[in-house]
């Protein structure tokens, strides 16, 4: 099954998708918006377009679990998202996924407006990748 994961941010929102396979998780675009209602009519075609059967949306809980007013937008984005789109919406702890994508830009040495340009791609693929694995490891467990 394709996956989406969702990068929320301010006026930038990452997205990649995963192939059929859940093997290979690759970026795929940024939405930049600022609207929030726009946002989510965007990322619903997005979606669509790709053929999806889940949307994760990246939930940034604070570092002791908790959550804050940034969890809270994409707790409401998710809901929101999920009246529109025929898909189960789920959310996906993404804490130190912004770091870990910096850190990967740092060692590919893009920088500037490329960077800018990357980052929130990087994080939902990370974001992806953290959910490809869980649900790997819960299949292998299972089958034990």
């Amino acid at each position: 099954m394709k996956i989406m994961a969702v990068d929320l941010g301010d006026a930038r929102t990452g997205l990649a998708v995963c192939d059929r396979t859940e093997f290979l998780a690759s970026p795929i675009g940024t939405i930049e918006e600022r609207n929030f209602n726009i946002l989510i009519t965007k990322v619903a075609h997005m979606a669509g377009e790709y053929e999806v059967g889940e949307i994760i949306v990246g939930l940034p809980l604070n570092m002791n679990g908790s959550y804050g007013p940034r969890a809270e937008k994409c707790r409401q984005f998710a809901d929101s998202l999920n009246e529109i789109v025929d898909v189960p919406v789920n959310m996906w702890d993404e804490r130190s996924t912004t770091v870990s994508a910096q850190n990967y830009l740092n060692e590919t040495n893009t920088r500037g407006k490329k960077r800018k340009e990357v980052i929130d791609q990087v994080a939902a693929t990370i974001i992806l990748e953290s959910y490809l694995d869980f649900r790997r490891k819960k299949k292998e467990n299972e089958n034990k």
